[in-house]
């Protein structure tokens, strides 16, 4: 008996590791590397100059389905935007059919002239669309007030502006069939202990904010922050008390 209980522990300990997803990292070069956080989902982690802070290494996010993907964030440039899609299209085979930024800055839309001369439909909350005008940025085509919901090969992609936070139009983006929480630079790292770049920022709704990210995506698995390394939903929790803090 002991034998068969043992050779079934076995098995499912087996099938176990058979199920997890086959998390990979691709080092596309010294500024740029893909890892793969779930069945469908990569990071792409770049590290370039940002005005005033000199080299920072910066997060976004790649959801594809079959042969298509949707990009969230650019890295800073155009010119490693240019070396993301390649390496996309070449390690990953799959071609970006659409875009969507976290916010304004350059670590989230610095690539946006380049994804949108190769035909790359973009997609951005009307606030930030607002600032890339008043700037003479590059402007996304596509706005949404609140939410937007967007399908890759059949699967739903849902864009949510919360309210304020790192800057006054930062959104997150949720994948629900992988439970992937783009969240953005609105959310901080686990090792982060303060809110960083407040120059833009919306200080005094950043607290109610992360509070309805919290409420809304309490089956979020894995969170993703604009910079640093993802987690759980924990990285919710660490950024509230950090901007809790600062008011």
């Amino acid at each position: 008996m002991k034998h068969f209980i043992y050779i079934l522990l076995l098995v499912f300990f087996g099938l176990n590791v058979l199920a997890q997803p086959n998390k990979k990292t691709i080092k596309v070069s010294d500024k740029l590397q893909l890892i793969q956080i779930s069945n469908h989902v990569w990071v792409h982690v770049s590290t370039e100059p940002i005005t005033g802070f000199g080299l920072v290494s910066s997060n976004g996010a790649i959801y594809i389905r079959k042969d298509k993907a949707f990009l969230f964030d650019t890295p800073v440039s155009d010119s490693l935007t240019e070396v993301l899609v390649k390496a996309i299209a070449d390690s990953l085979k799959a071609k970006i059919i659409g875009f969507v930024p976290n916010h304004w800055h350059e670590d989230c839309m610095g690539g946006l002239k380049y994804l949108q001369s190769i035909g790359v439909e973009s997609y951005a909350n009307q606030l930030a669309i607002e600032e890339a005008k008043k700037r003479n940025l590059p402007i996304p085509v596509h706005g949404f007030a609140e939410s937007l919901k967007l399908k890759l090969s059949g699967k739903t992609i849902e864009c949510w502006f919360p309210g304020g936070g790192h800057t006054k139009d930062n959104i997150v983006v949720w994948l629900p069939d992988e439970k992937v929480l783009f969240a953005g630079c609105m959310v901080k790292e686990m090792k982060s202990t303060g809110p960083g770049n407040l120059s833009d920022a919306d200080v005094k709704n950043w607290p109610s904010t992360i509070g309805k990210v919290m409420k809304k995506y309490k089956n979020a698995q894995i969170v993703i922050p604009g910079h640093g390394l993802w987690g759980g939903p924990e990285l919710l929790e660490h950024t509230l008390n950090l901007v809790t803090k600062i008011n």
